[in-house]
């Protein structure tokens, strides 16, 4: 049996706010450890990660590991019966069809409880490794979010420009082009304004903005943000939800693949290539994100992708 109470509904209906518009249906995947969510977007060049741990919870029971299929819509419909601060409880049995779901309010005594039909969904895990990326940023969500919200009326794309002289955002569109560039500093009084750039070398790397501008949606989450980029790996952002609980997104860059592209050895010594003919169309974030995906799950063997 399942029962997790969390003292703050917000947590779970911010977190699902912020990751609907990417992804459909999903695994809540519970065991003795929290409540983890792994989902790609449909296009596959997005994955999302989040894992609400033992102590985001008063109490957490979980008798063995359930898998809750749940269609985020659906609960996004549910959740916005809870008030701000409400207490939510989730509950379900070892074999659940359903999910119960329990508002409590202490300031007007007013219990909501609905029962939410879940999904049988195949999905798989992929094993994530632990990157030493080349470079890491620390910054106010808010003005990660300004920044994409800003480039994005003048263009699809943003390049992330990370040096010893700060992160640079910049971008070039049809109707021209622009950059904001940021430096390490401190704010004694207000420590969520901080920027810090921990860098062991400098990274050039193109994005979707499209992708970005939705990954900020979780601002409402957490006051920082982490932006962590190496050459050829996905990007990684990642809001804190409360102690050592996480909501992460990864993004595969934009890039002109060479004709083979070895990725393989840079995450698991193993060689996997991805080749294209020169007539296909470039499609460069899918394509790295395909070969990631093999590469993340160490236990398939070598596969080749191919665009035709």
């Amino acid at each position: 049996m399942l029962e997790a109470r969390l003292d703050q509904a917000d947590i779970l209906k911010k977190v699902v706010d912020a990751i609907k518009d990417l992804v459909q249906d999903c695994n809540f995947d519970c065991n003795d450890s929290g409540i983890m969510l792994q989902a790609m977007d449909n296009s596959h060049v997005a994955l999302v990660s989040m894992a609400l741990k033992t102590e985001a919870f008063s109490p957490y029971r979980c008798d063995r590991n359930i898998a809750l299929g749940v269609n985020l819509t659906s609960l996004t419909k549910v959740l916005r019966a809870a008030q701000g601060d409400d207490v939510l409880t989730l509950k379900a049995e070892d074999a659940p069809d359903s999910l119960n779901i329990l508002f409590e309010s202490s300031e007007n005594d007013r219990i909501s409880e609905y029962d939410l039909k879940l999904m049988d969904i195949d999905q798989e895990h992929l094993g994530i490794p632990e990157t030493d990326y080349a470079a890491t940023i620390t910054m106010p969500s808010s003005e990660f979010k300004r920044i994409c919200l800003d480039l994005m009326a003048m263009s699809e794309s943003v390049t992330i420009d990370a040096s010893k002289d700060g992160v640079k955002f910049a971008c070039n569109g049809d109707i021209g082009n622009g950059s904001v560039t940021l430096r390490s500093h401190t704010n004694v009084d207000k420590p969520e304004l901080n920027v810090d750039i921990a860098l062991s070398e400098p990274v050039s790397l193109t994005f979707s903005l499209k992708y970005l501008v939705n990954f900020c949606k979780a601002a409402a989450i957490s006051k920082q943000v982490k932006i962590c980029l190496s050459n050829e790996v996905p990007l990684l952002v990642e809001y804190t939800l409360v102690g050592q609980s996480y909501l992460r997104f990864y993004l595969a860059p934009k890039a002109s693949l060479p004709e083979t592209f070895e990725a393989g050895p840079r995450l698991t010594g193993t060689s996997r290539s991805v080749t294209r003919s020169k007539s296909a169309v470039d499609d460069g974030m899918k394509l790295i994100m395909r070969a990631l995906h093999g590469i993340w799950d160490g236990a398939k063997a070598p596969v080749l992708f191919t665009l035709d």
